[in-house]
């Protein structure tokens, strides 16, 4: 990647923005929360069709959580991190620990061969669509073949943890949580295209991810597709990437960027 070579890189200033305030470690922490609540409360009352706005975001939400704690950037301690996994792992019926470990690969590797996750970018959009339930087999087949104990530990525990409550609530009365499921189903069928087909479509040596940086896009998407600046500071917690892509183009004025959307 020959961005990642570029010297005037090692000018952008960006340890100073791995430190968060007591006000953004909440906010990083509970963003997802509100949006979980309001898809319940209207679901419960048969509103689906009101719901599913709100269910979308809380999916995004928590993969913004889930990313920003596959990095350690949520600015809590190890423990309280791998917590928040677990627990977003079973109100988004996949494997966090799973998708960490192949979300840290995909830095490694990216868009090379030892990338999994990566692989749909080289597809069209629509066949990366389909592609989606293959790509959640294969995120949690390589987690559970990974070498890491740990990560074979923690992945098959969220598993279990997924299918047990996702029976419970299926064989009980409870309409609303079966109506979230269902919901979060469909958000990880389609997790191949919008989290990682959008920002690494049609991308080369010099340009290895996508980037937004339209200011209401960016908010609209709660920060999520600054993905260029990501992959060269994953340190740097997302509630920061704005500042972040600032800085970086103060020293790059030139830098090559393809748009999102």
């Amino acid at each position: 990647m020959k961005l990642l070579h570029d010297k005037r890189l090692r000018r952008v200033q960006w340890k100073d923005l791995t430190a968060l305030s007591l006000y953004e470690i909440f906010v990083e922490n509970t963003l997802s929360i509100p949006w979980l609540l309001v898809s319940w409360v209207l679901a419960y009352y048969h509103w689906y069709l009101f719901a599913l706005p709100f269910s979308f975001i809380f999916f995004l939400t928590g993969l913004r959580q889930s990313h920003n704690a596959f990095h350690h950037t949520l600015g809590t301690s190890r423990s309280i991190t791998t917590l928040t996994l677990f627990v977003n792992s079973v109100l988004m019926m996949a494997s966090m620990h799973a998708v960490k470990y192949n979300h840290l690969r995909h830095h490694k590797y990216c868009l090379e061969e030892g990338d999994v996750e990566g692989r749909c970018a080289k597809m069209s959009a629509w066949k990366a669509i389909l592609h989606g339930p293959i790509f959640i087999a294969e995120q949690h087949s390589m987690a559970l073949r990974s070498k890491k104990k740990q990560t074979m530990i923690n992945t098959l525990i969220e598993i279990c943890l997924v299918l047990v409550t996702v029976t419970i609530v299926f064989l009980s009365p409870v309409g609303f949580l079966k109506y979230h499921f269902i919901a979060m189903a469909a958000g990880e069928l389609l997790t191949a295209f919008f989290a990682v087909w959008t920002v690494h479509h049609d991308c080369d040596e010099e340009v290895f991810a996508r980037s937004l940086h339209v200011s209401w896009k960016n908010k609209l998407t709660f920060n999520m597709f600054y993905h260029l600046e990501h992959h060269l500071f994953p340190g740097v917690p997302t509630i920061k990437l704005a500042e972040l892509s600032r800085r970086i183009q103060k020293e790059l004025p030139d830098i090559a960027v393809r748009e999102v959307f």
